[in-house]
């Protein structure tokens, strides 16, 4: 079922961007800045409770969750900050900017291998989920606006949608994996932290926190505190 969400939560955007055409872009850097709010909420009284109460060595967790933050500002260098919803008028699409988000993806995907506690479990899955689709939608905009034909805008998204749950299939096949399960739960949420943090600065005009953006924040947060 796990998989199931995963794959299916990046190909709901083909539903939103086909059937919504005409939706503006403040429209989805709305959805994103919701996104945003949800994943701190998610993060700070979840997640990271969560592994702090189940790690062994609690002095490390701090450390992997920088890692994991550094990690997505290096992987934002190849991705142009898709992630959080920049917008780029291009001839093509840089491959990068695909094996960035793939990247991040994958990793996203290994915690979720089922040797989590079901409130841990779901909480990242949430995450997941709630980030994808506002990523998708942006992505598959961004292929359509820049002339990718529908036939490779639509594969481009079936590799990305693959990689989350061919982090989770890794993680199951490889069972060694699960010893440092706390260390790469800690890199994924330093990388959720940066994006949802980030978006929420990012997502609006000028920097500017709108009436709109506000209720949205507020929205996310209340959402992600009690999901």
């Amino acid at each position: 079922m796990t998989q199931i969400l995963l794959f299916s939560s990046v190909f709901l955007a083909i539903f939103v961007v086909e059937i919504f055409q005409k939706t503006k872009k403040n429209n989805i850097k709305l959805l994103l800045t919701f996104s945003g709010a949800f994943l701190l909420a998610n993060i700070t009284n979840h997640l990271i409770p969560e592994i702090f109460k189940h790690a062994t060595n609690n002095n490390n967790i701090g450390v992997f969750i920088l890692l994991g933050f550094l990690f997505q500002i290096l992987l934002e260098y190849f991705s142009e900050g898709i992630e959080h919803g920049h917008f780029h008028q291009k001839k093509a699409i840089p491959i990068s900017i695909l094996i960035s988000l793939s990247i991040h993806a994958f990793i996203e995907g290994i915690p979720l291998s089922g040797h989590l506690a079901e409130h841990t479990h779901n909480g990242l899955l949430a995450a997941i989920i709630m980030h994808k689709l506002p990523v998708s939608i942006v992505l598959l905009t961004i292929f359509l606006e820049n002339g990718t034909s529908k036939k490779k805008a639509y594969f481009y998204l079936l590799i990305f949608a693959a990689m989350a749950p061919l982090g989770l299939f890794t993680s199951q096949v490889f069972e060694g994996i699960i010893v440092y399960n706390n260390e790469i739960m800690a890199i994924v949420i330093g990388i959720l932290l940066h994006i949802s943090t980030t978006i929420i600065f990012e997502s609006s005009n000028n920097h500017k926190f709108t009436k709109s953006k506000i209720i949205a924040i507020c929205l996310g947060i209340i959402v992600g505190l009690f999901s």
